[in-house]
């Protein structure tokens, strides 16, 4: 079918089985941020706001792509870092040399052969982040900023090489910040607002990319950030874009606040007034605000509590820095047990995880980082048919007698649960589940069936006598009964 730029066409679009199915998608934070790679090791961000509000978090931003953002805060730790380490007339201009430099031996399908490997797929890479330099050879070069754009096709090769391992390639671009058009630094929330260009030929040029984009590369996935110009006609670069890719998927960052670039958010006390409300809607939210057409929510080091029908996507990073940062270890980063849990609360509840890897300058990824993603790969080669393909079934968590967290997910008719810790004995015992009397269980990884027993409205199961050890244990059964 044909889509139209109007709200009531866009929303005949469904969400794709596909995306639905896919589960696990890799985001990929890399560019000149990726030369210094370097943040404090401040926490997870929720806890830091909670901790010590959001001017703090500004000035400690853990979030290592927004080095240029902390390196402009007085005072931060950033700047301070940045003066020791490289001088303080050194600009941010001159990691452009340096990171073209270490992409010359950047083999794509290395990464693409890890992705895989993970279990993931799709794979979404940043073409443009808040510092606006571009991963891609545009047509609309930076207006401000000569040659300021990889010597590489970035987007181009990695889209072929994970396209040739079997995954959708998606794209992320920062379509509400960009610090070559705003020199002013973010350092307070309603900044996120303030700072978002405005002008007519940053209009342009943001459209001008994402139809570039779309036409060269046809991505499955636009991942938008930060909101959008307000002024912008997004019902019809969406209209188009569900045209050409009809089963792509929009998220639901291009929010647009009519008043964003009104000179009255400039005055200090309406400024004070706006910061404290967009700080108390986004510390009782899970997702950003948005506003107009989306496909899917995104949640940031978050999830819900409960089975959502508007189809969700949380967005982490193996540590606590989306971009690469040296300073994170084995402490800063989810220890394999944690990610695998969280993925399996993640999709028991309708939702994707977008896990994010910060390669190195040079394309390398930390060995932290391939550990982990290994892990999860690992687990999914055993499990992954009670994750891909699957569905919520009619709620999601529970817990075993023995005190246990189950996790249900669907798929035909089979139900799976999944345990989230070993069970201590011979036996688990799964409340509140009626089966049918010719029930065959299965623990994924096991060819043998497990006898079981119905006890009044529990499921009594027999383990093995040997359970390896796992961070998550998935049981099948078929026929399932509600």
């Amino acid at each position: 079918m044909a889509y139209h730029p109007t709200l009531e066409s866009l929303r005949t679009h469904p969400v794709p089985d596909w995306y639905h199915e896919a589960k696990l998608g890799i985001f990929v934070h890399w560019g000149l941020y990726s030369v210094p790679g370097w943040a404090p090791t401040a926490g997870e961000y929720r806890e830091l706001l909670a901790r010590e509000g959001w001017a703090a978090w500004f000035r400690k931003n853990p979030y290592a792509e927004w080095y240029l953002n902390s390196l402009r805060i007085e005072g931060s730790p950033t700047r301070q870092h940045h003066t020791r380490t490289y001088g303080p007339s050194f600009g941010y201009d001159r990691f452009v040399p340096l990171f073209n430099q270490s992409i010359a031996a950047w083999n794509p399908d290395d990464w693409a052969e890890l992705f895989q490997r993970a279990g993931a797929r799709y794979v979404v890479l940043t073409t443009k982040h808040h510092d606006g330099f571009l991963l891609w050879p545009s047509r609309y070069p930076n207006p401000h900023k000569q040659g300021y754009l990889a010597s590489r096709d970035l987007v181009g090769e990695l889209a072929g090489a994970v396209r040739a391992q079997g995954m959708r390639m998606g794209l992320y671009y920062s379509g509400g910040l960009d610090w070559t058009f705003s020199q002013v630094p973010v350092q307070a929330v309603v900044d996120l607002l303030t700072t978002i260009p405005q002008q007519a030929n940053y209009v342009d040029y943001a459209d001008h990319h994402w139809r570039e984009l779309i036409e060269r590369y046809r991505p499955s996935v636009l991942w938008n950030d930060i909101g959008y110009p307000a002024v912008a006609n997004l019902k019809a670069l969406f209209a188009d874009y569900y045209n050409q890719v009809p089963d792509g998927v929009i998220n639901d960052r291009f929010s647009q606040f009519k008043w964003a670039g009104s000179r009255i958010l400039q005055n200090r006390l309406v400024r004070s007034i706006m910061s404290r409300l967009i700080a108390w809607v986004l510390s009782r939210q899970v997702t950003p605000p948005t506003t107009g057409h989306f496909d899917f929510r995104t949640p940031e080091y978050t999830s819900f509590h409960n089975i959502t029908v508007q189809k969700w996507e949380a967005t982490r990073g193996i540590g606590y820095s989306f971009g690469y940062n040296q300073n994170e270890g084995p402490e800063q980063c989810i220890s394999l047990p944690e990610l695998v849990r969280s993925f399996v609360d993640i999709v028991s509840k309708n939702g994707n995880l977008l896990l994010d890897v910060g390669p190195m300058a040079d394309g390398t990824i930390p060995e932290l980082q391939r550990e982990r993603l290994l892990g999860l790969g690992q687990w999914l080669n055993l499990n992954g048919e009670a994750v891909f393909g699957t569905r919520p079934w009619i709620y999601a968590a529970a817990r075993t007698r023995e005190g246990i967290e189950v996790r249900f997910t669907q798929n035909g008719h089979a139900l799976y649960a999944i345990l989230l810790a070993k069970p201590k004995g011979a036996q688990v015992t799964l409340q509140s589940l009626l089966v049918d009397e010719g029930t065959i269980v299965h623990l994924l990884g096991q060819d043998h069936t497990l006898d079981w027993r119905q006890e009044g409205e529990d499921l009594t199961i027999m383990l093995p006598e040997v359970l390896l050890d796992s961070p998550a244990y998935a049981l099948r059964l078929e026929p399932q009964r509600q």
